[in-house]
């Protein structure tokens, strides 16, 4: 009983001292993002609160332009991959094909791959199609996620063939029972996977940085950055009031579906 107490006294405490050390700097940002500049690397209870950093960061930096960027980018991302995802999992999920479990053992081993080795290749290949500073050419790399196959695969896999088959006696069709039986029995695992993607890729900096070259492509955190640098002049309640700006609709999204969010990895694993 001691030890069962110990234990779970430990494990309280990593977790809290984990999540104290995650949400810190999200903490300060919502400090100094209220509170003047003088008053951001000081913490008095009394500082006054103000909404003008907002005003400051969003008439500094063309953020409306960064988030109509951002929208398009992750949207498009998300559509070609749902499509792409949806396609390859039914097919790993219902058919049995020559190589298909090799087929897809290799795109398991694209989990590990980081994204960031294959920038040169892509920059080439992009530049070859003419998609260097556009949209396309930001979303194009990652519009076939080994991620989504894998989790929506696994989702179509726990659906009952006998549903399949029912849909097949009322004269459904190979693309009817896809669209009229898994993808529906799916949502759960769209709604999670669409959070994972449009997260990743709202925060995504480094291949941004490399593709884009001017305003009218320029996603949200590659614009922060610029306007954070140095050389503007380091204004930690601004640019903190900027960062909130930028990750608000991650925060709320989360908020909203972390139920759904949570289940769909529960159930989720190799089958």
């Amino acid at each position: 009983m001691k030890d069962n107490i110990k234990i779970f006294s430990l494990e309280t405490f990593c977790s809290w001292s984990l999540g104290i050390i995650w949400i810190a700097p999200l903490l300060y940002a919502f400090w100094a993002a209220f509170h003047p500049q003088e008053y951001s690397i000081h913490f008095d209870l009394t500082a006054p609160i103000v909404l003008d950093n907002f005003i400051e960061a969003w008439n500094y930096a063309p953020f409306a332009r960064y988030f109509l960027n951002t929208f398009l980018i992750v949207t498009f991302i998300l559509f070609v991959q749902f499509i792409i995802c949806t396609l390859a999992a039914y097919s790993f999920a219902r058919f049995e094909f020559i190589g298909s479990k090799i087929l897809f053992a290799l795109i398991l081993i694209q989990l590990m791959v980081v994204p960031e080795i294959l920038i040169v290749e892509n920059y080439k290949i992009m530049s070859q199609l003419n998609l260097v500073d556009s949209i396309f050419g930001v979303g194009l790399p990652y519009v076939a996620s080994a991620f989504g196959i894998f989790l929506l695969r696994q989702t179509f896999k726990s659906v009952p063939k006998e549903i399949e088959e029912a849909a097949r006696v009322e004269g459904c069709k190979l693309f009817g029972i896809l669209m009229r039986v898994y993808v529906p029995l799916a949502k759960p695992t769209y709604l999670a996977y669409g959070l994972v993607s449009v997260s990743y890729h709202w925060n995504n900096f480094l291949w941004p940085l490399v593709i884009t070259n001017s305003v009218e492509t320029r996603p949200l955190t590659v614009g922060l950055a610029i306007f954070g640098a140095p050389e503007s002049g380091v204004n930690w309640s601004i640019i903190s009031a900027g960062t909130l700006l930028s990750v608000s609709p991650l925060l709320l999204g989360f908020i909203l579906f972390q139920k759904q969010f949570i289940q769909s990895f529960m159930y989720a694993g190799i089958k």
